[in-house]
Parts: C-alpha cells; structure tokens; sequence
C-alpha cells in the first residue's frame, strides 16, 4: 500500500520548487519533508526526486505524482459531491497552457466557471508545442496544444485554430524593408522570437521563399503581453495571433508584412479521462468558450 501522506510530501517539494517551501505549505518542518519523501523512495525501492536546484521527480517519481493528483482530483470530487465544498475549500488544477492563449482567451472564457465553483488554477505555461509535455508526464490535468494525437488515458477535444501574422510598424518597414520583403532585408532586420522554441517565423518565411535566412539578428521576449508591445515599439519584426493583432493592424500601428501568408495553429484541449465532475465542467467551458473566440 502506498502512504498518500508520502506522496503528498513528494507532491509538494515537485510543486513548490524545494524542500523549503514544500515544509511551508505543508506546516511541517523541511527535515520532516525530506524524510518523508525518503521513506518513499525507500518503500517504492527506486530514487523517485533529483535533488537539483530546482528538485525534479525522476520518471518513476513523475509516474507516482501523475497517480496521485488523479486520485487527489478523484477525492475533491467526492468530497464536493458529499459536502458541496472539497475539503480545504478549493480543488487546485495544474492546467498546461501556451503564453498566447493566456495573453488572449483562455482567462475569458474560463472565468465566468471560475466564478462559479471552489476551484484555483495552476497554469503551467509554455509553447503550444511543449504543453503536450506536462500532460504526458502528469504534471497537469489538462493542456491546450497543437499536438493532435491522444494520449493513452486521456480525451481530446478541437478548440480552433489561431492565424500568426508577420507584423511591424510603418516606421519600421520604410527603414528595413523599403525594397520590399526579401531574404536580404530579413537577414539584416531585428526580429523578434519568443523563444528558442519558437520556430513560427520560420514557417511564415518558409512559406513566402521557399527557405529561411541562415540566420538573422533577433530579441528573445518570452511574455505574449511584450511581445507585441516591441513590435508595436518599433524595435522589431515578429508573428502575432489575430486575436491580439486585428485591431493594431485596423488602427494602422501595424502593417502586415506578408499578407497573403499566415501561419494557422490549431489548438486541442487534452484532459486526463476520469470521471470527475469538475474537470468535465472546466472541459465544456473551455471547448464552447474557444468556439466562440478561435477560427473554426
């Protein structure tokens, strides 16, 4: 049998980042926390947490944290069912999710639920591309992605799709781009990535050539919000979804620099396939939410 009071103790260093504040939110000590987790590792027969800086389960520790936030998630249902209040008042739900959805629609169309229930959410975000990840691992119970495959245990569900443009100033297309939108000009002009992930410019351009520049000089802001306020500044060229650039490019802040290319990024809602009321809940919200808001 496995002590769930081990586990929550494995579950909380992972989640907090350290023994530290694992001990805080637990109210135990942070010598009471490391034994804990050491006991399980112990019983289990297998080293379940790197101790790095942060700390991070190991495949077998990710397969016990995917285990028990099933069981945990399974729990709140119950107790709210029983008692109309999960116990500790508020079910948390870690839930995987790209910055542009974050910056855009997703707190849109999730917060009239939000409103409505006992429930807090633990948003883990990262590229479209990557949140595939964190449910595979169990780290969230759910994740917006662009992946369209299922997940053995899980549903899924198409949320719609987001059109990336590629966009700058006036002001800024006149100084880089006069003789229009070559290779040349781009290999020359500040871009801007979100990330080292991100590989959305390469699409477009791709598209539009046939082939992208070897290379180019590029800032790298990985928040969805600045994102756009560089471009807006000026400083650089870069992609943005519709939802945020339809009205920089109605009001004129913003032309688009290929106008007959975009890059379309279908997005899929995948969650753990349990029976838990909540989750099913945030499921439809979402899904109908997104209709209304995304491309179909």
């Amino acid at each position: 049998m496995i002590d769930y009071k081990l586990l929550q103790a494995l579950a909380a260093v992972v989640d907090a980042g350290g023994f530290d504040k694992a001990a805080k939110s637990l109210l135990l000590t942070q010598s009471a926390v490391s034994q804990r987790v050491k006991l399980l590792e112990e019983r289990i027969g297998q080293i379940l947490l790197s101790r790095s800086t942060p700390p991070r389960a190991t495949p077998a520790g990710l397969q016990l944290l995917k285990h028990y936030r099933q069981v945990k998630l399974l729990e709140d249902d119950l107790s709210a069912r029983l008692t109309r209040q999960p116990e500790g008042g508020f079910t948390s739900l870690a839930i995987g999710l790209n910055a542009d959805s974050l910056a855009t629609w997703f707190l849109e169309v999730t917060s009239p639920f939000l409103e409505q229930e006992s429930l807090v959410l633990d948003l883990r975000v990262d590229d479209q591309e990557q949140t595939h990840r964190f449910l595979k691992n169990g780290e969230v119970v759910a994740c917006v992605s662009t992946a369209d495959n299922t997940i053995q245990g899980c549903q899924m569900e198409y949320l719609g799709t987001m059109n990336y443009r590629l966009l700058a100033t006036p002001e800024f297309v006149a100084k880089w781009f006069s003789g229009g939108l070559t290779l040349e000009a781009i290999s020359q002009a500040p871009g801007l990535i979100f990330n080292r992930k991100d590989n959305l410019h390469n699409h477009l351009l791709h598209q539009v050539f046939g082939e992208v520049p070897v290379s180019f000089p590029a800032h790298y802001v990985p928040s969805a919000e600045k994102f756009a306020d560089v471009i807006t500044a000026g400083l650089a060229f870069g992609m943005l979804p519709d939802q945020q650039s339809a009205p920089l490019l109605e009001s004129g802040r913003l032309v688009n620099l290929a106008p007959k290319h975009s890059v379309p990024v279908r997005l899929h809602w995948h969650c753990w396939n349990l029976e838990s009321a909540l989750l099913e809940k945030l499921t439809r919200h979402v899904v109908q939410g997104a209709k209304s808001v995304l491309e179909r």
